[in-house]
């Protein structure tokens, strides 16, 4: 592994029976953590994925990742606090990706825009060059997706 450990930041009330990651908490490239949490590791080298950022790029290829895993309603919140975090940088995945999630919540501004959290981190898995094997495995929507992002992804 080239780079540092995906971190996933998990609320303490999203639904894990809904919850997109389920399965990946025994990858080696995978370290989660549930929010609330009393003092955040240093993230120094790690890109927060965010709604209003600059793209991600190859150029990140070297970052790690830091996903908030919540609902679009606690979600805010963790974002916050993250923030207070020295050295993160934050990156949104580019406008063109699609979810194919069926979304019910009325509190995410943009439900065609707003990935599940599987999904985002495929994209930019696939985004900074990673091996994205197994990643949507246990994804219900996993050929949905594929199929309508395939010409932003590498086979």
């Amino acid at each position: 592994m080239d780079f540092p450990a995906t971190v996933i930041l998990r609320h303490r009330r999203e639904n894990l029976k809904k919850c997109s990651l389920r399965g990946l908490e025994g990858r080696s490239d995978m370290r989660f953590y549930s929010y609330p949490i009393e003092a955040l590791p240093s993230f120094e080298g790690y890109v927060l994925l965010d709604l209003d950022a600059p793209p991600l790029t190859a150029a990140d290829s070297a970052s790690g990742i830091l996903l908030l895993d919540a609902t679009w309603r606690y979600a805010e919140r963790m974002r916050r606090f993250v923030y207070s975090a020295p050295g993160l940088v934050s990156r949104r995945l580019p406008d063109h990706f699609r979810t194919a999630y069926p979304r019910r919540q009325e509190d995410c501004l943009d439900p065609e825009r707003g990935l599940a959290s599987i999904e985002a981190l495929y994209a930019a898995y696939n985004i900074l060059g990673r091996d994205c094997s197994g990643l949507l495995e246990g994804y219900h929507w996993k050929d949905e997706f594929l199929e309508k992002n395939k010409q932003f992804l590498d086979s």
